[in-house]
């Protein structure tokens, strides 16, 4: 395996910069692995597509404001502009953070926030370019964050944050604030579509999984199985769990919302066997020729090209279909990535 297999050409004028308005207006396009073929359709006709009893499962995650621009203040008194990205806490006030740029920082090095309002000390640096970030404060990050941070597009985007990411760049289900990046195939659905849903008798369970920058770190090694995957945290509730194990002792569809959710029901499936409730970190790494136990189904948007993302898509699916669908929506002028279209694989 090489990465290289996993490589796509993508006009620029292709990536989405800002959402379709409304969420649900998006184009969609069906993928069926059964007879190795493919269609166009559009979103908002998710409900008509599935079967009654089918259980949707989407990521609840809410993605906070990771990233924060400061005042870098080195020990040898040297002074510049900083991007901070807080990846994730391990400590009350202490986080990994990516720092842009951010080669020539040591510890002891400071950073401030707010036009000086929040001071921080940069500790020991951390795999995958993390550095931890100490704070001294009596109010907690969550907070600063909310009032000095920006929505953390990513960089693709080619624009600074504005007033409706704040709102756009959430999904309607968004509840447990933790994501550094939105779980992006949920971002397509809209109260009135859940509503339709429901109507059909398509059951939808909530899971989370705190989307980190182990989702869209790039693979930098020529082997993908050599690359080292970050562990998200998650969590699986008791009555989620309890209603999944009902649709699978049914025989009924599961169709994961999203790579993330995906990745955690099948990593859940795997450590136990079955659905149960957990929580903790997970760190499945999937690439093709895996076994999928957990679900039937996968609604997911279009991946950057060499990602963990698209390979995991590609090992649902064959990855000669991924690759002739993605020809496909290249041709057809499909949006990609975040706030671009979507696909759903039966």
């Amino acid at each position: 395996m090489h990465i290289s297999e996993f490589d796509y050409e993508l006009p620029s004028e292709l990536i989405a910069r800002e959402p379709v308005r409304p969420r649900d207006a998006s184009r969609m396009m069906i993928v069926d692995r059964q007879s190795n073929t493919f269609s166009d359709s559009k979103f908002a006709n998710l409900p008509d597509l599935l079967q009654c009893g089918d259980v949707l499962v989407i990521n609840d995650t809410r993605v906070i404001k990771a990233r924060l621009y400061g005042t870098l203040r080195r020990r040898d008194g040297t002074v510049r502009a900083v991007e901070v990205l807080f990846a994730n806490p391990t400590a009350t006030a202490t986080w990994e953070v990516l720092c842009k740029p951010g080669r020539r920082i040591r510890p002891g090095d400071q950073v401030s926030f707010g036009d000086g309002a929040v001071t921080a000390t940069f500790g020991e640096g951390r795999d995958h370019g993390l550095r931890l970030l100490h704070f001294e404060t009596s109010e907690s990050i969550p907070e600063l964050l909310e009032r000095y941070g920006h929505v953390p597009l990513p960089p693709y985007m080619q624009r600074p944050d504005s007033a409706t990411d704040a709102a756009e760049y959430q999904t309607v289900f968004a509840s447990h604030p933790g994501a550094v990046a939105a779980p992006t195939a949920g971002l397509h659905f809209t109260a009135g579509v859940l509503e339709r849903l429901s109507q059909r008798g398509i059951e939808i369970v909530h899971i989370t999984l705190h989307v980190g920058i182990g989702t869209f770190l790039p693979v930098r090694v020529d082997d993908p199985r050599t690359h080292q995957l970050k562990p998200e945290m998650f969590e699986i509730s008791e009555p989620a769990a309890n209603r999944l194990r009902t649709a699978r002792t049914e025989g009924r569809r599961i169709i994961a919302v999203g790579t993330t959710s995906t990745r955690t029901l099948e990593y859940v499936m795997h450590r136990h066997g079955s659905f149960i409730a957990d929580s903790g970190y997970a760190d499945l790494y999937i690439l093709p020729a895996f076994k999928f136990t957990a679900i039937d189904g996968l609604l997911t948007n279009f991946h950057l090209p060499r990602s963990t993302l698209l390979m995991l898509v590609c090992a649902f699916a064959s990855q000669d279909l991924i690759f002739k669908a993605y020809s496909h929506a290249i041709e057809q002028r499909y949006r990609f990535y975040s706030y671009g279209d979507c696909m759903l694989i039966l």
